[in-house]
């Protein structure tokens, strides 16, 4: 009864009616205090603080993995009449959707082939993408530099010259995109990068100068990306938006076009059951386009057009193991 409860209250908040974004202007006084990333305490999860509830997806012998992944959650602060630009790292609030939501339905998928680290970051609201002259600039700049510095932290203090596996959803995407560019493109780092996992924003073709699109289940050095909707749907705004960006197949993870229900190897919903077998696909426009999903309460999955939320846990097994085959893939070639 409790999943029937969350699912329709994720439906009501989906469909309710617009309403304007509170807000204020962005001040600097206003800003909250700047994450200390030596302090394991500004970090969401690292391989020695895994919960339990991430440690049932995670591999068993942690110290024998030979690759990190470097995981950015999407955006989180989404309430209209929340005024902050930018959400301080002990927000508990906040905390707890990081690591019960976005940690254990997206970076749980990673947790076999590499390990963990997930830095929390001074979001920006979600209103920072439609009020970019308003303040959502300086609020991106200021969510991104945290991302930066815990990154640049995390090569100083943990990756130890090990390969990486860079992941981002949403927001998490948008600041993934800057620190591959700013640190791995053109770059030595570069020789590191296993995949980036990137879903949930529009990547164009030409985003990189040197990291390219991958169009082979076991291709590495590059990236992959898609934007999923409900099977005849589009961006209510623009229908063309997402048109001519990277939309890679999260099944096949080549140039098909189009799955079956066969093929679909598993999608994690929020009761961390595994529905296998559960939608099929169909790339066009630059959008994954899914069937309405499989699993008991598929009745009020009906309701959602746009499956962005579900970006990564509908295709949670198929990206896992996707995940595995370039590690693998990468280890043999290094």
């Amino acid at each position: 009864m409790k999943y029937k409860i969350l699912c329709i209250s994720l439906i009501v908040f989906l469909t309710a009616c617009k309403t304007t974004y509170q807000t204020q202007r962005f001040q600097s006084e206003n800003i909250p205090a700047m994450p200390d990333y030596n302090l394991s305490s500004s970090w969401a999860v690292l391989p020695s603080t895994y919960t339990k509830d991430f440690q049932e997806f995670a591999s068993k012998e942690i110290d024998t993995l030979q690759a990190d992944v470097f995981y950015v959650y999407p955006t989180l602060v989404l309430d209209k009449k929340d005024t902050r630009w930018n959400v301080p790292i002990d927000d508990t609030a906040q905390n707890e959707k990081v690591v019960n939501k976005a940690v254990l339905m997206q970076a749980s998928a990673f947790a076999t082939s590499g390990k963990v680290y997930v830095p929390l970051y001074r979001q920006a609201h979600i209103r920072s993408y439609k009020l970019m002259n308003e303040g959502g600039k300086e609020a991106q700049e200021l969510a991104y530099s945290d991302i930066k510095k815990a990154f640049e932290i995390y090569l100083e203090k943990h990756n130890s010259g090990r390969p990486i596996i860079m992941v981002g959803h949403s927001q998490g995407t948008t600041h993934t995109l800057r620190l591959l560019a700013d640190f791995f493109d053109a770059k030595p780092l570069q020789e590191k990068l296993v995949a980036a996992y990137i879903p949930g924003i529009r990547v164009k073709p030409n985003q990189f100068k040197t990291i390219k699109a991958m169009i082979k289940p076991n291709e590495i050095g590059g990236f992959v990306s898609w934007n999923t909707f409900k099977k005849g749907h589009y961006p209510k705004k623009d229908k063309d938006w997402y048109d001519g960006s990277i939309t890679t197949n999260p099944i096949t993870w080549d140039t098909t076009k189009m799955t079956t229900l066969e093929q679909h190897k598993g999608f994690l919903y929020t009761n961390k059951k595994m529905y296998k077998k559960a939608l099929k696909i169909e790339i066009t426009d630059g959008l994954v386009w899914s069937s309405n999903p499989k699993f008991p309460l598929r009745f009020f999955m009906s309701f959602l057009k746009n499956y962005h939320a579900g970006d990564i846990n509908l295709f949670w097994q198929d990206i896992k193991e996707n995940a595995e085959l370039r590690v693998k893939t990468y280890l043999k070639k290094n």
